[in-house]
């Protein structure tokens, strides 16, 4: 009799199994990291997403880019996640990151399909990973927290390729003095920057070089009422999360009026209980309001008599930038104001920003309120030049916080690539050839560099090989030029971190497609045979 074949899968569950499913997950990555390639270095080119609102972003950042592509595949995801890590983690180096897991999956299906098995694929690539942190750690270069020079060269580097290269110098050092502003030494000497203290408000119309930093807090909303004063000196800040306006009841309420009178009576009430709150707000001494909900139009008139400024609907995070500035609490029950829950500002005023009213408070009781107004040509030119700055932002925080940097322009990966060459010749078992692909795989990003400047990859790798083995370790490629510099003094520096969390992430990311041999994709009935399903690649994609 013959034998019954067995189910276990609900119907329209997709497997692949073994070295397809290998080959299907390494494909899907390898796509992932060839479409953001071309974007690496200075001279990569930009990419324009259209979402499905038909909103666009023009941009080269690879965690941007891989944001908004609507990736289905299982596989390509990992590379997605990689980029997002790297991002969160340093806010630079999130194209090399991806590159860098194509390349050593790239690398490794070349091993597979000689016989090397997975796990000693995985254990080799774990081994040059944590060689090629203490290589590294040989040629890094340390910066000063005082150097603001080289920090400012930091920030350069991470705007450059990023369209605002013909300003670059104005934004690193608003970079810089923003992050320094908000740099914390703690008692044993260790510096910390949270760079969600520094306020980026962007505002198309001006040029790149009309970006300016404020030391205070822009508010992006203007006073209720016109009449309201525009300009407060020493204010006293009262911050709210309650709105000033009357109490709705929570069930629906009827009320039976039989003459005017008590019709009257009815508005009469109200108008004293509005007035009974504005009251409170106005005997805390307050003469500045931001409150969080709504203000009532009577209660705005009240407020405008007692000359106080009064702002409605900030959002939460301005409310937490205003209350760490300028010492004030925020309060959630009126009755229980008290005066030390007030703050000062030395200034708060009104200003016309390009047609539109923006609110600035400065001369605050915390100096490390920092804001930066950026401002540009068009609503894009202004997206492109905020991604950049945050980028700048983060890496000079990162250089602050770890004072260790490398050179830039493919000289780590070259230095990396060679000694890890080198290490594996010392390796007994078959985890010498995955050193030795991994060694390989990191001569992308020079590679890729010279690519993208239109130069000739080889030429260029051959002759980076060579300066490094004649002991010139920062030697890397000048893409402006063509030629092999010294990139310390072409100041192409970036923070060590860059490096060691994108090797890092990528290492991890290609060992764990690696080590997947079964895709076993369930499908939901509107998806039964959609593109992606079972580790399968849609054809755009191939």
């Amino acid at each position: 009799m013959a034998a019954q074949p067995i189910f276990i899968l609900k119907e329209g569950s997709k497997r692949t199994h073994g070295s397809d499913a290998q080959h299907n997950n390494i494909m899907a990555a390898k796509a992932v990291a060839e479409a953001v390639r071309t974007t690496l270095g200075p001279k990569g080119m930009d990419k324009m997403l259209v979402d499905s609102m038909g909103d666009v972003v023009i941009t080269n950042d690879g965690a941007t880019i891989l944001k908004e592509m609507d990736i289905e595949h299982p596989g390509a995801k990992m590379i997605v996640e990689v980029a997002k890590t790297q991002d969160a983690e340093v806010g630079d180096g999130t194209t090399t990151a991806a590159v860098l897991a194509g390349e050593f999956l790239t690398k490794a299906e070349d091993l597979l399909e000689s016989g090397v098995h997975p796990t000693v694929i995985a254990s080799g690539y774990r081994l040059a990973a944590d060689q090629a942190t203490k290589i590294i750690d040989t040629i890094t270069i340390s910066a000063a927290p005082e150097d603001t020079e080289t920090l400012q060269k930091i920030a350069a580097t991470a705007i450059t390729g990023k369209g605002a290269e013909a300003q670059k110098d104005h934004l690193s050092k608003l970079a810089v003095k923003a992050v320094k502003s908000v740099a914390e030494r703690s008692e044993d000497g260790k510096i910390t920057v949270d760079i969600e203290d520094i306020k980026v408000e962007k505002r198309p119309g001006g040029s790149i070089k009309d970006s300016e930093i404020i030391d205070g807090v822009i508010v992006d909303k203007e006073r209720v009422h016109p009449a309201m004063p525009e300009v407060v000196e020493d204010a006293k800040v009262l911050l709210l999360s309650v709105p000033i306006e009357l109490k709705k009841t929570e069930t629906k309420a009827e009320i039976k009026i039989t003459t005017p009178d008590q019709m009257q009576l009815f508005l009469d009430q109200e108008e004293a209980m509005l007035k009974e709150i504005v009251d409170k707000v106005i005997n805390t001494g307050a003469n500045v309001v931001f409150c969080q909900k709504g203000i009532d139009d009577l209660a705005q008139y009240y407020l405008t008599k007692a000359g106080i400024f009064g702002m409605r609907r900030v959002k939460k995070s301005d409310m937490d930038k205003l209350s760490r500035a300028t010492g004030a609490r925020i309060i959630t029950n009126l009755d229980e104001i008290e005066e030390s829950d007030l703050g000062y500002a030395g200034l708060v005023e009104e200003k016309d920003v390009t047609g539109s009213r923006m609110t600035f408070v400065t001369g605050c009781k915390d100096s490390k309120a920092t804001s930066i107004l950026l401002r540009g040509g068009t609503e894009h030119v202004v997206e492109g030049i905020e991604r950049a700055l945050e980028d700048a932002l983060r890496v000079v925080g990162v250089a602050l916080e770890d004072q260790k940097i490398v050179v830039g322009g493919g000289s780590p990966e070259i230095e990396l690539s060679l000694r890890l060459k080198e290490y594996a010749a010392t390796l007994k078992g078959r985890e010498q050839l995955a050193v030795m692909k991994f060694a390989e795989s990191l001569e992308v990003i020079p590679s890729t560099l010279a690519e993208n400047a239109g130069l000739d990859p080889i030429d260029m790798l051959v002759e980076m090989r060579s300066q490094h083995e004649k002991g010139n370790k920062r030697a890397g490629l000048n893409v402006y030029t063509g030629k092999i510099e010294d990139m310390f003094e072409d100041n192409v520096v970036e923070p060590l971190r860059i490096k060691t969390q994108a090797i890092n992430a990528a290492t991890e990311a290609a060992i764990m497609v690696l080590r997947i041999d079964d895709v076993i994709a369930s499908s939901s009935p509107a998806k039964l045979g959609g593109p992606g399903a079972g580790g399968e690649m849609p054809e755009d994609m191939m």
